[in-house]
């Protein structure tokens, strides 16, 4: 059941205007703009006067969950989402303004990254499977739509965004025996599937939910499972990527599974571990990019691409998978410009034993959910990492065929793998340049960097890591300015706007997660200013 909680009505009408409208001053996307450059053009904060950057309040969720919300602001209003309720505050003050709640049962992560936002509706995933939509000023439910079936390990935690009418989001649950990855587009209305997309090949038995996007041939014959052993993999749980240019929906795409064991599914395994191109209103195949070829480190495209223009006019594609990697292609010949490790590498091509095998990054990243970010200014591709190794011990191959469906499928004997020691990991923020590649600076964190990493056109980047550290660093030169501790994991969204009232930077912060050893504490938002 999807219902809410009596809400608090708001005292302001809060509306999300659609893309043409939007003020550059709000943060009305998961990523700022639907190309997901997380740039913001504001300098009210710069390098000199965040020294004086304060906390000015916060919002206390009540709730010790993985709170790795995604943030928006449109209007005044801060939306975050956990994974049973949706929250509206106001930007300045922290006051709630409404807050809804969906009664199902808690997946195994107990996650959600966030809310998309279009025209006067808030739209989100859920654990069961769902998308819903709220509407923006007062937290009515206005529709549920189902993409996703929790009793096959499905779950749909991704934050959505929204454009042209539509809600684009895709289910998660790749990871367990026989789940394909999804991709759809939603009408904002009405909760109506328009297409659905297939991120691997379907079968004829496959469950369909909408109208089939025309199929992509290039994914067909690419997987050469034995008896057993069912094509699964390619789901999403981040976010997305749209140039509203040109029309085309950008995808990142999970692992293959199971996912250390690559001799039981020979091939290509298309579309895991790739950024499908769409065309978004129609949900059609244009092209892909597979990033990890025979991925056999569950390190899944797990990120939305950053897209822009270069130097010379040519669209380009940035992306930080959890490989470690930073990737650079050039959209206009659909090459790789550039390859780059901004993670410590080891052992990577070592093969999967029942002895065990130790490699770096391990399976929990490199990049995670939250991905790099691109400075015009100094024309520099920022990217935030884990620096945390694995130990995976393969299982029999003759027991994978037998494990039921819908279960948790790695090919491994301890889920995904025994991490280090925490004493052991780290993080890293990189600003490479965006032509080369070439490293101008790095800093390495005591703990791992999953938060937002955001630049602004003040010349800073703003980041947190996971021992709840809050930095700004200047941009051009990696030198710290100024930190904060804000009390638990950083996990989050980290966003900066202007309602007018002057700038703000908001960060989700207390993240409490079951495979991430951080301080066990509610999830909050805090919002700092001068």
């Amino acid at each position: 059941m999807h219902g809410r909680l009596p809400v608090i009505a708001a005292a302001l009408v809060i509306g999300c205007p659609g893309w043409a409208e939007a003020a550059y001053k709000d943060w009305p996307s998961y990523n700022n703009t639907l190309t997901s450059e997380r740039f913001a053009t504001l300098d009210a904060i710069d390098t000199k006067s965040v020294a004086g950057l304060k906390v000015r309040c916060s919002f206390d969720t009540g709730e010790q969950v993985s709170f790795q919300s995604g943030l928006i602001e449109i209007e005044g209003a801060l939306f975050a989402t956990t994974e049973h309720d949706t929250i509206s505050i106001d930007a300045n003050t922290c006051k709630l303004n409404w807050r809804a709640h969906g009664d199902f049962a808690a997946g195994p992560l107990k996650v959600n990254r966030g809310a998309a936002c279009l025209e006067g509706r808030v739209f989100r995933g859920t654990s069961d499977g769902h998308v819903v939509a709220y509407a923006a000023k007062n937290g009515k439910l206005l529709w549920s739509t189902v993409i996703a079936d929790p009793a096959r390990g499905e779950s749909v935690p991704a934050s959505p965004i929204a454009w042209n009418g539509l809600v684009f989001i895709g289910n998660a649950g790749g990871d367990n025996k026989g789940v394909k990855g999804r991709m759809y587009a939603l009408d904002a209305n009405t909760g109506r599937i328009v297409w659905e997309f297939y991120m691997v090949p379907k079968a004829p038995d496959d469950v369909s939910r909408g109208p089939q996007a025309p199929a992509a041939a290039a994914a067909q014959g690419s997987w050469k499972n034995g008896k057993g052993i069912p094509i699964t993999g390619g789901a999403n749980w981040t976010s997305y990527s749209l140039d509203p240019v040109t029309g085309l929906l950008y995808v990142p795409g999970g692992n293959p599974a199971p996912d250390f064991a690559k001799a039981v599914r020979p091939g290509d395994n298309l579309f895991a571990s790739s950024i499908v191109v769409l065309d978004a209103k129609t949900g059609a195949y244009q092209r892909h990019f597979q990033l990890i070829k025979r991925d056999f480190h569950d390190w899944d495209v797990s990120s939305a691409p950053v897209i822009f223009r270069n130097h010379v006019g040519h669209r380009m594609l940035a992306e930080a998978p959890k490989d470690g990697n930073l990737y650079l292609i050039d959209l206009n010949s659909g090459s790789t410009v550039f390859k780059k490790p901004v993670t410590p590498m080891s052992n990577i091509d070592a093969p999967i034993t029942a002895a065990g095998t130790r490699f770096c990054p391990g399976s929990q990243g490199g990049a995670e959910w939250n991905g790099a970010a691109f400075d015009p200014a100094d024309n520099l591709i920022f990217t935030g990492e884990v620096d945390w190794c694995t130990t995976v011990r393969a299982v029999p191959p003759a027991s994978l065929a037998n494990s039921k469906p819908g279960q948790p499928w790695s090919g491994a004997t301890e889920g995904f793998g025994q991490q280090d020691d925490q004493k052991r990991w780290g993080g890293w923020l990189t600003a490479s340049d965006a032509v080369s590649g070439a490293r101008k600076w790095q800093f390495h964190a005591p703990y791992p960097l999953l938060g937002g990493v955001t630049t602004t056109i003040g010349r800073l980047v703003l980041f947190g890591d996971m021992g709840g550290n809050f930095y700004a660093f200047d941009a051009a030169s990696g030198k710290k300015l100024w930190s904060i501790d804000l009390g638990g994991a950083i996990g989050g969204g980290v966003i900066t706007y202007d309602t007018g009232q002057g700038q703000k930077i908001a960060v989700a912060a207390g993240m409490t997660s079951p495979i991430w050893p951080t301080a066990k504490i509610n999830g909050k938002v805090v919002v700092l200013g001068l």
